[in-house]
């Protein structure tokens, strides 16, 4: 294995996913003296692909709390959606700093004059915006692929809201994860390799009750972009009015994997074990995995690595390099 690690891994993409926990910290860092003034009771955060799931994260992290104080709106498009412009600020996000979607939307907020607005990016024409206008910018590191560094993203935009006295202050919960995940670092490695022998040959399809859908479409893009095989997600209890069915005359060879947590109701706790019952009937097995349920913080970034790694070894199982996404950039250049 070590000998096709050398092969297959040329960008060195084990070694960014061991150092996944120093990402929120670094972020942290990054964004220390970065914060807007105002009353807002939303955010809309523009940004694609890994640039866009932060967000996600974001909005699980404060839909938890007892009093969430902040809507969060995700703008996927090229153009604002209507909550960016009543008691709303805006975050341009794009690893790049190129993302055409991104670059559109923050152009219309600039002739618009909203404010205010921050980006993250490692450099590219955002960057050169944002420093030109004397806007506030987080620089991330570069030289990982942008859907390796919701870490970065994810510490950096919650410091700002927390800068901002617009969230609480869980930097310090933050920090201690960060810390736990070292510590679990080979072991989690580990746990992921096994799971990936165990579905190779398989299309996945991974399930979670619809709190922890993010979790669930992470792991999904993990498996397409770093094994470069089909891959699938859906949630509990919607599953089970539709696609369930599918199942019945199943056109290829599935594995469900089963993000569970003791935090899920009861009743769609009984609705994973009654599914997966039921799919083995029909010669699909599910594997349940389960959700640390600790801090969101620790069950969020745990999980995410986990998948992380069960996409990293599903590719090397496949003779595949994870990092690289040849597709995506060969439509880059076709719609230049």
């Amino acid at each position: 294995m070590e000998t096709k690690i050398k092969e297959l891994d040329r960008s060195n993409f084990r070694q960014v996913i061991l150092d996944s926990h120093q990402q929120l910290l670094r972020g942290i860092e990054l964004a220390e003296k970065i914060k807007v003034s105002g009353n807002f009771s939303r955010l809309v955060i523009s940004g694609m692909g890994g640039s866009a799931l932060p967000g996600e994260l974001l909005q699980m992290y404060l839909s938890q709390l007892n009093k969430n104080p902040l809507e969060i709106y995700l703008n996927r498009a090229y153009s604002l959606p209507p909550q960016s412009f009543q008691d709303s600020f805006n975050f341009f996000v794009s690893y790049s700093g190129n993302t055409e979607e991104t670059l559109s939307s923050f152009n219309e907020a600039w002739r618009k004059n909203l404010s205010p607005l921050v980006g993250f990016s490692t450099g590219g024409k955002l960057k050169k915006i944002f420093q030109k206008n004397d806007l506030p910018l987080v620089i991330i590191p570069s030289g990982i692929e942008p859907r390796c560094a919701i870490g970065y993203f994810f510490s950096s935009i919650l410091k700002v809201l927390t800068n901002s006295g617009l969230i609480r202050d869980e930097i310090p919960e933050l920090l201690k994860v960060a810390q736990k995940l070292k510590k679990e670092a080979r072991a989690i490695e580990k746990l992921g390799k096994a799971l990936a022998q165990k579905i190779k040959g398989r299309t996945p399809v991974v399930y979670a009750s619809d709190f922890f859908r993010p979790l669930a479409m992470i792991w999904k893009i993990a498996l397409n972009e770093n094994a470069k095989t089909p891959a699938f997600y859906n949630v509990y209890p919607e599953l089970n009015h539709n696609e369930m069915i599918g199942y019945t005359l199943p056109q290829g060879q599935f594995h469900i994997l089963t993000l569970r947590s003791r935090q899920d109701h009861p009743r769609i706790q009984k609705r994973m074990r009654l599914t997966a019952e039921l799919l083995q009937e029909k010669g699909v097995e599910t594997t349940f995995i389960e959700i640390p349920a600790e801090h969101i913080f620790n069950t969020i970034f745990y999980t995410l690595i986990l998948g992380e790694w069960i996409s990293y070894y599903l590719a090397l199982g496949y003779d595949q390099d994870p990092a690289p996404v040849v597709m995506v950039e060969k439509l880059k250049g076709l719609l230049k």
